[in-house]
């Protein structure tokens, strides 16, 4: 059903709630006005507004296993609606009884709920039901967090059980109908505790099966291959994307394996400087006979200018394959959520390829946010795949091109627009893939519909915008770094080598080149894959995030951005 139509059917269910909840108070109104409430009218009226109160709230409790039992999302929509309208239904009963039959007299009031029991858990019911109220707006769902939010909202079963004890002991001769609450709410109650316990055993269950899947799909060839790959061939997507296609210089299948979503680490030499590079393998790793690139020229992007500009057909490049824990492989579920956005789409589309090629008989869902329709990446063959492939659904939308002949969706991703897109979205896997803070607005967004963190995945490695120093002075500053052309000695204490480390090698191309094995991913400073302990002498490094104050403590370095800054013993 299309996202329009889904919030349409939400909003309706919403409204026609409010306003059949609405009925009782009017009848009991105009009931009031006629003067025919019977003998004692304040009596009936605070029956009358208690009962449908505690309809309402019992009601509520349902929303939940209904849904499960017929598959209508839609009814989740009303659940806050119906507690609400209990909420209202219990104070308007008693404001009743306070004004009415205690004469609005605190005193009396208060004397009144000490001596009677059945009050006691009335009163009691009501309290509890102000922090449910007062939280029942998407901006305090918001604020709480989604599982903050639900904590406090379990409060529902305690606040009905005294309803109807409260209305069992205010009968006290026939209690057929509090009997009738009573049995309702024990068997949600039971209901919600099996339920609990038969999800807690399906988790732990498929947790088992993806590790055991996982070890058994992990790559057998050696992690991380070095040495040298060809361009074959150089494809322009759109007006600022490029696919650069590699292969073995022998012709012979690529000399690694890898996971879809992983990526590739290529050691550039520009303007005469060595600069490393990650980016994400776009096609899949059925196609073993080459892989794939696709990269933006980024108007400050050191690395891709130079792709895009020096780069031809018969280079070869450098590299080292493949790394990164952002990837699927199709075991670990039944179904996965895809979110990019611009050229994030590149883990993505690997991702797509991978499980169309091989024919998966699970669920695909793509939600791709593009800025204008001449930035949509793989358009065509989204479609054609799309095609073939009733399983794959993609969903696009632009942010930023009014002017465009576009019939899809515009702005940016939404809840309303996941919601609408994604049916019965509870768990994941959730990929994401995009700008910082695209990534992060979006966990923040799945959080806040009750995605659990673990099950949401994005793509960690960045790489720094230019190898040149700021303002004359690297990054981060640990001693003066050597001259140009200056060359420092290198002891790998466990390896016993000692080695020359020029000024434009790192710590980890030096021990590369001396067959020394540091282990790697990013090569960019973040994953911390590289941490290596600095025994003696003085680096440099431009990147360090992936350090942190207790690492710097002991002695810590980033063996893929250090530079020596002096003579060097590190334990490796």
């Amino acid at each position: 059903m299309p996202t329009t139509n889904r919030v349409m059917d939400a909003k309706f269910a919403k409204r026609l709630v409010i306003i059949n909840g609405l009925v009782p108070a009017l009848l009991l109104v105009w009931d009031a006005y006629r003067h025919q409430l019977g003998v004692n009218e304040v009596n009936f009226a605070i029956r009358t507004t208690g009962l449908v109160g505690l309809v309402l709230l019992v009601s509520s409790l349902l929303i939940t296993p209904l849904r499960r039992l017929t598959g209508w999302n839609t009814l989740i929509s009303i659940r806050r609606n119906l507690g609400v309208l209990g909420f209202c239904y219990i104070a308007t009963h008693f404001l009743i009884f306070f004004v009415f039959d205690r004469e609005a007299s605190v005193g009396s009031t208060l004397e009144e709920i000490v001596e009677r029991v059945y009050l006691w858990f009335g009163f009691g019911a009501l309290v509890l039901m102000i922090p449910l109220a007062v939280t029942s707006t998407d901006g305090m769902v918001s604020r709480l967090g989604a599982k903050r939010w639900k904590l406090l909202h379990r409060l529902t079963y305690v606040i009905i059980a005294c309803g109807v004890v409260h209305y069992y002991l205010l009968v006290k001769s026939d209690v057929r109908q509090p009997g009738a609450f009573g049995i309702v709410v024990i068997a949600l109650l039971v209901y919600r505790i099996v339920r609990h316990y038969l999800d807690l055993r399906a988790e732990v269950r498929t947790a088992h099966e993806k590790i055991a899947a996982a070890r058994a799909a992990a790559p057998k060839k050696k992690k991380f291959w070095s040495g040298e790959l060809e361009i074959v061939r150089i494809f322009d997507e759109t007006h600022d994307v490029k696919t650069f296609r590699f292969a073995s210089p022998d012709s012979g299948p690529l000399p690694f394996e890898h996971i879809a979503g992983q990526y590739l680490n290529l050691a550039l030499t520009i303007d005469g400087k060595r600069v490393n590079r990650s980016y994400t393998i776009a096609s899949s790793p059925t196609r073993n006979a080459y892989c794939e690139i696709s990269v933006k020229r980024a108007a400050n992007g050191y690395g891709s200018k130079h792709l895009h500009d020096m780069w031809r057909e018969g280079n070869r490049v450098k590299v080292s394959a493949p790394a990164g824990k952002f990837y699927f492989a199709g075991h670990e579920s039944e179904r996965v959520v895809l979110i990019a956005g611009g050229i994030g789409i590149t883990p993505m589309m690997s991702v797509v390829r991978s499980l169309t090629d091989r024919g998966w008989t699970g669920d695909v869902y793509l939600v791709f946010s593009v800025r204008k329709l001449a930035d949509f990446v793989f358009r065509d063959e989204l479609t054609y795949l799309q095609g073939r492939f009733p399983k794959l659904r993609v969903k696009v939308t632009l942010t930023n091109d009014p002017d465009a002949a576009w019939d899809g969706a515009r702005g940016q991703i939404t809840r309303e627009l996941i919601d609408g897109f994604v049916p019965n979205l509870a768990h994941g896997p959730i990929l994401l893939c995009g700008p910082d803070p695209m990534m992060t607005g979006m966990r923040k967004l799945l959080v806040e519909m009750g995605i659990p963190d673990a099950e949401i995945h994005q793509e960690a490695f960045v790489s720094p915008p230019s190898v040149e120093p700021v303002n004359g002075t690297p990054a981060v500053l640990i001693e003066e770094p050597l001259a140009e052309g200056e060359v420092a000695n290198i002891l790998f204490k466990r390896a016993g080598k000692t080695a020359e480390l020029p000024s434009d090698l790192t710590v980890l191309e030096c021990a590369e080149d001396a067959g020394i094995a540091i282990p790697f991913e990013c090569r960019s400073g973040i994953c911390g894959q590289c941490k290596t302990h600095l025994i003696s002498g003085k680096v440099t490094m431009e990147v360090q995030d992936a350090l942190t104050a207790a690492d710097k403590s002991k002695g810590l370095i980033l063996a893929c951005q250090a530079r020596a800054a002096r003579d060097v013993v590190v334990d490796a």
